[in-house]
This record gives structure tokens, C-alpha cells and sequence, in this order.
């Protein structure tokens, strides 16, 4: 069992965690309508040792990067947990960084024996597939990423993967930025240029894009030459980058860079780093933010009022949950699964008293949500082609 840890504390210190947003969050609201509910556990293969129904599951959550008090990206996942546990309170769990198994490993490996489920939130994780090869009674649950190819094989029985369209989110917060300026610069800030990351970058660029072209709106996307991205395929993908997920330092250094350009509306997408970007906004006091996977409204506050008008969000807690609950039934089922609007697993912050949109945004942006969910429109990601921020289905 050495070898999980092994291999995971491997991936844990490659990079930080792909992430978004400050700390302290509450329950993301639902997007545009007003329950969102993820695809549950329903494609794939089947695993061979699936555990008993009712049975009780000793879960270890895998974070690297900030933990999974981060506010955003590792808490909404490790939520999810919690609101199984709640529902089954003879399971529990255990949460572990890239720095505990560095500082314990000897102790931490003894023990890893006794998981059920091994979740691990994050792009880097990939690399678990020779982990589920090797140890076929053990579960696991990856979000962001599927895992590497094996000799052929992309899925796996024990495996549940799951990736989002976060492009469709980042869609809206470039709808409602465009929208809602008043300077008429607006920007998206990133961490790392991880797929999650860029399907955010280019999903902002096209709702931008669309607001302009379809809405009346005139807003111009800055990027910063010095901080372009470049993403896993080598490719410079523009946007502008801080390098890091942890890094609250430069964060507040591109914020207030981008600022000095006029920008005042700020997709911020970048983890811990982007508590450095609404540090910026709140000195300045006039600017903008948007949050990024959960609700992050309460991390707007400020002593001169609320700099967050709405946050994207992609339903990553009930993800989770629905895989503990099949795993503990006896339903579960491994395989790569990719969830968007269809499932209103994406989408923006719309409920009453948790934004600052108009009247008039609101109304934009579901009707730009319902064309998304129906395929109307199909904004770019990383990995679309052909398909730009230029020529995305639904912009002509």
C-alpha cells in the first residue's frame, strides 16, 4: 500500500492544485436555475469488487496545493463527502496534502490500507491509473481530469472520472462582465494553464465575444504579454497567468497590473492566487470580481461594500457524493465522464442577495444558459480545434 501514497505524493508535488477563488465560501447556489443536480454515477464499466450496500467507506481525500479548507476547488469536493457522511455517519474520512505525506509518510502508509475510496480533486492526479490497476478492491474518484492511458486502456472499472465544461461557466462570467462594465476592459486571471484553467480563459473570451456581438455590449478582453499562458500541449494560449495556484503575492501583482490597463470587471480563476487579485480589487474599491467554481459572494466582503457581482460554478460536491453513494449501494460504475449545462453541472451565482448582476444581465444570461444547455451554442476549450472564440457555434 506504500506504493499509493508513493506514486500519489509524486503527483501531489508537481504543481498546486487547479483551483479558483478565496476562502470561506457558502453553498454554491444554482445556476441560472435554482437546482442544480450532476449526472450521477451511470456510464462505464462496472467495478469487479463493488462494495456491499450500506456498507460504511473510510474515504481519504488527496489534496496538493492548499487544502480542503481552500475555500473553492478542494473544500467544494471535499463537501461533497461531508454531505455523504452526514447521510451515512458510520463512514468517514480523512483529509491529506502533498505536505503531510512528505512529513508523515511512514504513518500515513500504514494505515492506507484500511481506505475505501481514495478522492483526488485535480489535473495532476491523472497519474492514478496504475494505482487502480494494482489495487482493484480500492475505489477511486478523480475530478478534473481522466486518467492516463495503460497499454490501450482510458477507463477503468474502479475509476469514476470526471471532467467539466468549464468553458460553459466561464461563458457567462464573459456574458456578464461584458455586460456590467463601465469601464468597457475586462479581464480573466488563471493560475496555471491547466485544461480547467484554459476552458475557463477561452469560455470568458467567448462570452465576451458574444455579449459584444449579440447583447450591444463593447468590451475589450485584456491580457498582459508578460503573463500569457502556455498550456500541457506546449501551446501559448494569451490570458494572463500567474504561474501558481499559491501564490497570493503575484496574484495581487497581476491584479493591480491589469487595473493600472482600466480593467475593472475580474474573472479570477486562479486558487489561492486569486485571493491576491481580490486584495487588489478591494484597495482600489471600484473594481469588480468574478468568482470561480463555487459561490464565493461572501469573500467579496469588504469595508466599502462587495466587489464579487456573480461566480461561475461547477457542481462539484454533488459529484462527489453521488460516487460515495453508489460505491456504498453497490452501484457504482468506473468511467470517464464529462458533465456541463446538460446537466446543470455548470453554470453562474443567480439567486437572490448572492450577486450584483442587473436586472437586464439576469435575463441575458438565462437565455444564454438555456442555449448552452441545449447546444444552441458551444463555447471553445482547450482542446476544441477548429472551434475558437472567433468562430464558436452560436456566434454567427
Amino acid at each position: 500500500m506504500k506504493k499509493i501514497f508513493a506514486i500519489l505524493l509524486a503527483a501531489c508535488m508537481l504543481l498546486a492544485l487547479a483551483a479558483c477563488g478565496e476562502a470561506a465560501p457558502k453553498a454554491s447556489e444554482a445556476p441560472a436555475t435554482e437546482a442544480p443536480v450532476s449526472q450521477a454515477p451511470s456510464e462505464g464499466t462496472e467495478s469487479e469488487e463493488p462494495a456491499p450496500q450500506g456498507a460504511a467507506l473510510n474515504i481519504v481525500i488527496v489534496t496538493s496545493g492548499s487544502s480542503v479548507d481552500d475555500g473553492s476547488f478542494n473544500q467544494d469536493n471535499y463537501n461533497g463527502i461531508l454531505a455523504f457522511i452526514a447521510a451515512n455517519p458510520s463512514s468517514k474520512v480523512t483529509a491529506v496534502t502533498s505536505a503531510d505525506i512528505a512529513n508523515s509518510f511512514n504513518d500515513v502508509s500504514e494505515v492506507v490500507a484500511d481506505y475505501d475510496v481514495i478522492v483526488t480533486p485535480g489535473f495532476q492526479f491523472s497519474t492514478i491509473s496504475q494505482l487502480a490497476l494494482d489495487n482493484p478492491e480500492k475505489f477511486f474518484i478523480l475530478i478534473d481530469s481522466y486518467p492516463d492511458e495503460i497499454e490501450g486502456q482510458t477507463e477503468f472499472g474502479n475509476i469514476y472520472a470526471v471532467q467539466f465544461k468549464e468553458q460553459e461557466s466561464g461563458f457567462f462570467a464573459g456574458i456578464a462582465a461584458a455586460l456590467e462594465t463601465v469601464s468597457g476592459k475586462v479581464a480573466v486571471v488563471n493560475g496555471i494553464a491547466y485544461p480547467s484553467n484554459v476552458n475557463y480563459q477561452y469560455g470568458f473570451e467567448a462570452g465576451v465575444a458574444y455579449a459584444n456581438a449579440k447583447l450591444g455590449a463593447a468590451a475589450t478582453v485584456v491580457e498582459l504579454p508578460a503573463r500569457a499562458g502556455t498550456d500541457v500541449t506546449d501551446t501559448v494560449v494569451g490570458g494572463n497567468y500567474i504561474g501558481d495556484f499559491g501564490d497570493e503575492a503575484t496574484g495581487k501583482v497581476v491584479g493591480n497590473e491589469l487595473i493600472a490597463e482600466g480593467v475593472d470587471i475580474i474573472f479570477v480563476a486562479a486558487g489561492a492566487s486569486g485571493n491576491g487579485v481580490f486584495t487588489a480589487a478591494k484597495e482600489n474599491g471600484a473594481v469588480k470580481v468574478i468568482g470561480c467554481d463555487v459561490d464565493q459572494y461572501d469573500d467579496g466582503v469588504f469595508a466599502g461594500g462587495n466587489i464579487e457581482i456573480t461566480s461561475g460554478l461547477k457542481v462539484m460536491s454533488t459529484t462527489v457524493e453521488r460516487a460515495l453513494l453508489a460505491i456504498a449501494d453497490g452501484s457504482f460504475k468506473g468511467g470517464n465522464v464529462l458533465l456541463g449545462a446538460d446537466t446543470d453541472s455548470t453554470g453562474f451565482v443567480s439567486s437572490s442577495g448572492r450577486h450584483q448582476l442587473s436586472d437586464d444581465t439576469l435575463v441575458q444570461l438565462a437565455s444564454a444558459y438555456d442555449l448552452v444547455k441545449s447546444g444552441a451554442i458551444i463555447p471553445p476549450s482547450n482542446f476544441s480545434g477548429d472551434v475558437t472564440v472567433e468562430n464558436f457555434p452560436g456566434l454567427a
